[in-house]
């Protein structure tokens, strides 16, 4: 599929290639930036993201040069929205495919980093990418959430209701919601309400976890500057971790989303963890800048 404007266009009018892809549903626009020093504003990211006169998609992926020795790569994110975070599990598995199929990279073991993170990446088997996500992080400044005591759990009043959760950050902030029934919440009202409190200066992803047994959560995630999304890889790995942390969860889960299913693998602390996932290619195609 090709994405282009067939109007006069101006001599400063740069055409972009890019990569639709996704992860379990999330999807994304990848560009290679690496020998290139295109620069997206938050207009034309928001422009471009729209599902009706853009191309559209989740967040936005640029793929550039590492500075740092033993890493790679360098890759930014940006939500729907024009504005930058710092991780994604399922955008990573899609920079992995994507290195591999446009052969940026002919390595087995990749190190890639964002402003915040350092992931390792490999291919499990021929259609799941194994991340390396590091080790979760409970401490409440490092978060960012505004409560001066580190606590195992919270709570929030809501429309005259308490909200008991969880806080995690895999790079980027989490709270974690234990439910009953999946599909009985109001997840954008409730997503909304948390990234509106002042307790989460930089916003919070909140999940919300239907824990099945042991080893099976059902998962729906409240992405912040998205909303609901079919996926969520940090979100699948902040709900692992908090059900293993407090003992719901065996060390290895399998995460079940509308978009399809990751497999979580975390020995505790100290230890780093490991998500299992798929990514693939939907099409390829230009726009101009």
């Amino acid at each position: 599929m090709i994405i282009s404007k067939k109007t006069s266009l101006k001599n400063n009018k740069k055409k972009i290639y890019f990569s639709k892809m996704h992860g379990t549903g999330n999807d994304f626009v990848v560009i290679n930036n690496i020998k290139n020093n295109n620069f997206f504003s938050n207009v034309t990211i928001k422009n471009l993201s729209n599902r009706n006169t853009g191309i559209g998609f989740d967040q936005f992926l640029l793929l550039e040069k590492s500075k740092i020795k033993n890493i790679d790569f360098f890759y930014r994110i940006f939500n729907s929205n024009g504005k930058e975070v710092y991780q994604c599990g399922n955008g990573v598995r899609c920079i992995a495919k994507f290195i591999f199929i446009e052969n940026v990279s002919n390595k087995k073991k990749i190190c890639v980093s964002t402003k915040k993170s350092i992931m390792f990446l490999e291919f499990f088997d021929k259609n799941n990418i194994k991340v390396n996500m590091g080790i979760p992080i409970f401490k409440n400044e490092l978060i960012p959430f505004q409560i001066n005591q580190d606590k195992k759990k919270y709570f929030i009043q809501f429309n005259n209701k308490k909200i008991h959760f969880y806080v995690v950050s895999m790079g980027n902030p989490h709270c974690v919601i234990l439910v009953k029934d999946i599909n009985r919440i109001k997840i954008d009202i409730i997503g909304k309400f948390f990234n509106e409190n002042i307790y989460f200066p930089k916003g919070v992803n909140v999940n919300f976890v239907e824990i099945i047994d042991r080893n099976n959560i059902k998962l729906r995630v409240y992405e912040r500057g998205v909303g609901e999304t079919l996926s969520c890889g940090s979100g699948a790995c902040a709900s692992a971790a908090i059900g293993i942390l407090n003992n719901f969860l065996n060390k290895t889960v399998r995460v079940s989303l509308k978009g399809g299913d990751l497999n979580i693998l975390w020995n505790g602390e100290p230890y780093s963890l490991y998500m299992i996932g798929p990514a693939s290619m939907v099409y390829k195609g230009f726009f101009y800048l």
